[in-house]
């Protein structure tokens, strides 16, 4: 079982990421999947959740400027991050849990000018 985040990078506030997740050993649509990030300094924090239905919920902070996405034939999960602000600045990981647990290596995300 293996999970692989692609797609980080610097990007100015107001600006977009694409994150990517991929998937090895087991089927991505088969339970929830979740987006967590961690903060220089802060423990990890929910993002959002789509459901095996493809429901989407999405953290307060966030709410309105991602979007969660999976394609199921790539068996790889999206997080479209719009909008973006300094306090967004985080480690992002997917994760087969809310509390992260058997998340991936990660991918960085900084937003700065």
């Amino acid at each position: 079982v293996q999970l692989v985040e692609s797609g980080g990078g610097l990007v100015q506030p107001g600006g977009s990421l694409r994150l990517s997740c991929t998937a090895s050993g087991f089927s991505l649509r088969a339970s929830d999947m979740y987006w967590v990030r961690q903060a220089p300094g802060k423990g990890l924090e929910w993002v959002s959740t789509i459901t095996p239905s493809a429901l989407s919920f999405f953290s307060n902070s966030v709410k309105g400027r991602f979007a969660i996405s999976r394609d199921n034939a790539k068996n790889t999960m999206y997080l479209q991050m719009n909008g973006l602000k300094p306090d967004d600045t985080a480690v992002y990981y997917c994760a087969r849990s809310a509390s992260g647990a058997d998340r991936g290596q990660g991918t960085q995300v900084t937003v700065s000018s």
